[in-house]
Formats: C-alpha cells, sequence, structure tokens
C-alpha cells in the first residue's frame, strides 16, 4: 500500500473513496456507511448517550503521503477546521522519501487514584499501603480476569502524601497495565473495588477512586526529518526556529503552538472514536509537568538544510471498548489505518501532531498563517453566502485572484454568478 496518491485531493468524494477501496478492500457497505448513506442511526446514538435528539456529522478527511515506522497509511481525520488535512498531507510529504515518522513506547500504563482523608498518621497510612501492596493488586486484578489473561491488569502501586490547604492527605495511584484499551472502565473499576480495603488497613475515609488522564507512564515519541522544506532559504529556516523557540519559553505561544499539534492528534482520535477530551489533557498537563508550561514538539537544524522534529506526549488510546467499537464510522477509520494494536494507533496519533506542528510554523515563517487557512475557508463562506455545489470552485477562485476573503467579499462574488 502506498499513501502517496497524486491528484488526490482534485477528485470528487466518489473518486476518492474508490482509490482508498483499491487499497484496503472496501465492501459496498463499508463504502455506504463512510458516505452518510447507511450506517450511524439516531437509534444507534440513543445507546451511546442520554437524552438523544439526532446527531451531528463531522466532515471526514484523509491526510496522505503518511509513513510511519516503516509502513504507509492513510490517516483519516474528523475535524471541522479548514486546512487540518492538507497541512497533514504537505508535511508528511517533506518526510516520505526519508523515511516518514519513526516512533517509540513506553507502554500502556494507566494510573488510577484513590485519595484518603481524615488521617491521624498519614506517614503511618502510607507505610501500611505499601505493607498490604499485594492484596491490593488481588483485590484490583479480581475485577478484570479477561484484562490479566492478556497479561495486563493492576502491576504496582505508587503511594503519595499530599499536602492540601486544610491537611496531609494520601493519594495512591494504581499502576494498571490496560494494553489495547483506553482503560478508564478498568481501571476505575479497580480503584472502586480497592476503596474499601484500603480505608480499613489505613481508618482514614476514601473520597476520590477515579483515573488520571495524566498518563505520564504512557507517553509516546515520534521523530521524523523534513527534507529541505525551505529550498536552502537559511533565513525562512531561522525564522522557523525562532518562531519554535519562543513557545519553549512563553507560555502564551505555547497554547496556541500545542494546539494547532492538537489539530492533527484530535482529528484522528475523533475519526477512531477515542476519547479527545482526556487526550488533549493530558497533552497540556503534560506539557506543565516540568512546572512552565511549554510546547511539546522540539525542532533542529540538520545536514543538508533538513529539519528534524520530535514530539514527547502521554496518548491515552484504545481499540478495544467505547465508541471504537460501537461506532461504524469509527470502525471503519480504524480499518482504513488497518492498525491491531494501541501502540500502533499512539504513534500514528503523535506522527499526525508533529506533522500538523511542522505545518503550522512553515506557514507562520513564511507567508502567514491565513493565506492558505482562508483559501480553504472560503469554501466555508461560499456555502454560507448561498453558492451551489458548482459555484463553489468559481467562488474560491475569485476569492485566491483577487485576495478578497472577507464575508462581504464572497456574498458579492456569489451574487455576480447568479447574474451570469
Amino acid at each position: 500500500m502506498l499513501s502517496r496518491i497524486p491528484g488526490f485531493y482534485e477528485l470528487s468524494p466518489e473518486a476518492r473513496i474508490e482509490k482508498l477501496s483499491e487499497h484496503i478492500r472496501l465492501t459496498e457497505e463499508e463504502m455506504s456507511v463512510l458516505q452518510g448513506a447507511e450506517g450511524f442511526t439516531v437509534n444507534e446514538a440513543d445507546r451511546m448517550i442520554e437524552n438523544v435528539i439526532g446527531y451531528m456529522p463531522i466532515p471526514l478527511g484523509i491526510a496522505m503521503n503518511f509513513k510511519v515506522d516503516g509502513e504507509d497509511v492513510f490517516l483519516p481525520m474528523a475535524t471541522e477546521e479548514p486546512s487540518v488535512v492538507a497541512a497533514a498531507s504537505n508535511a508528511a510529504k517533506y518526510t516520505y522519501l526519508n523515511g516518514g515518522f519513526k516512533t517509540s513506547y513506553t507502554g500502556s500504563i494507566m494510573r488510577g487514584q484513590i485519595q484518603i482523608t481524615d488521617l491521624e498518621a498519614p506517614y503511618a497510612a502510607l507505610a501500611l499501603i505499601y505493607e498490604n501492596k499485594q492484596t491490593i493488586l488481588d483485590i484490583c486484578n479480581e475485577q478484570d480476569p479477561t484484562l490479566v489473561a492478556f497479561g495486563g491488569g493492576a502491576k504496582d502501586i505508587d503511594v503519595q502524601v499530599i499536602q492540601s490547604e486544610k491537611e496531609k492527605m494520601v493519594v495512591v495511584h494504581l499502576l494498571v497495565d490496560t494494553k489495547d484499551a483506553m482503560g478508564a472502565n478498568a481501571v476505575n473499576t479497580m480503584a472502586e473495588a480497592a476503596a474499601s480495603f484500603i480505608e480499613e488497613t489505613t481508618g482514614g475515609k476514601v473520597v476520590l477512586r477515579i483515573i488520571s488522564n495524566l498518563a505520564d507512564q504512557r507517553v509516546v515519541r515520534a521523530r521524523a526529518t523534513f527534507d529541505n522544506p525551505f529550498n536552502d532559504d537559511g533565513d525562512a529556516m531561522r525564522r522557523f526556529l525562532l518562531a519554535y523557540e519562543l513557545a519553549i519559553v512563553d507560555p502564551y505561544r505555547a497554547a496556541t503552538h500545542n494546539k494547532g499539534i492538537m489539530n492533527g492528534i484530535s482529528a484522528v482520535a475523533l475519526a477512531t472514536g477515542n476519547d479527545t477530551r482526556a487526550i488533549e489533557a493530558g497533552a497540556h498537563a503534560y506539557a506543565s509537568i516540568s512546572g512552565n508550561y511549554r510546547a511539546l514538539t522540539h525542532w533542529e537544524r540538520g545536514p543538508n538544510n533538513n529539519l528534524i522534529g520530535t514530539i514527547e506526549l502521554p496518548l491515552a488510546v484504545g481499540l478495544i471498548g467505547g465508541a471504537t467499537q460501537s461506532h461504524p464510522v469509527a470502525k471503519l477509520a480504524i480499518k482504513l489505518m488497518q492498525v491491531k494494536t494501541a501502540e500502533r494507533l499512539s504513534g500514528i496519533l503523535a506522527s499526525a501532531g508533529l506533522a500538523q506542528n511542522f505545518a503550522a510554523i512553515r506557514a507562520l515563517a513564511t507567508e502567514g498563517i491565513q493565506k492558505g487557512h482562508m483559501k480553504l475557508h472560503a469554501r466555508n463562506m461560499a456555502v454560507m453566502a448561498g453558492a451551489n455545489s458548482d459555484q463553489i470552485k468559481s467562488v474560491v477562485e475569485m476569492a485566491v485572484k483577487h485576495q478578497r476573503f472577507r464575508y462581504d467579499d464572497i456574498k458579492e462574488f456569489v451574487k455576480a454568478l447568479n447574474q451570469e
């Protein structure tokens, strides 16, 4: 399979899905689900959340040119924001001949927190918990024998004394290997099961029993070399690196820098039915773990005017449970990527984030972010202004030709087409 299909963006949606089907072997029914002709229904939505009245479709695009750990991959991206899919595809093209993206994974350990209060001797309670570690782990693992059978389950504990405004409390961290699941349900069940024993052992009162979304033992790293992205323009390279350096030291810039990263990661996560809020919370917490909020990526000048980028962040994603299995489009998105493990999915998400970050900084360091973005946004404004499907391309061409992208300008272009 090759993720590079020349002119893919110029094809119709129907032609694009036919091209994908040549590689992924989609059935007619699967193609119909992706195109919205059948598949997700109000009844299915009603089984997923409460008080359902309908559902809200989000555009699903495919980012091209990605090679991750030696294998080509199509990236499904669910997003309402113009330029995200195009930017990721363009960025990945610069890495393709250099081997694409290389990733590493620390493992699938998640933390469950059990908070104990009203302790007369917090440090003695900490010691007691460690003395009874095996019993706690046994209680946890009794809750999910299937996970344990696959080599996962509660593996260790980490106990901390934390000074709050009113008292010293003890917080037990259950370290649970969730394997190919995100793991929230498994971890929360274990934390609740162990709470009573911990109360009896310490004489304290358990308050919270819940997973932490700061998955600092489930960290993914990705690296890529971008081939001479500025065509030997040393000044453009310098501006790129200066823009990156500001995101390392200035939280106001870092917030936008990291938001751009999450444009890529969250789009793929949403397409696959994973919890985008948990992923984003963990990423931003990790960006602050040093005590200062900073960029999640690093950029360095390489040989031959190449640019080397790396990213490091926690990614708690899964292929088992939740919407990954219950949402028909999410299941097909996973099929399109041909992923079999959470580790592989994590590496792909990190690669998407690194590509998106490269594209954003490159635009900022050269022509500015708005030129390409507004060209794509003009399509949305054309629809808002009443353009029909046959007019949208002409409206965008007129906007680009005259460099006029305000809504009032777009309305004038539509009006002119209607008068012809």
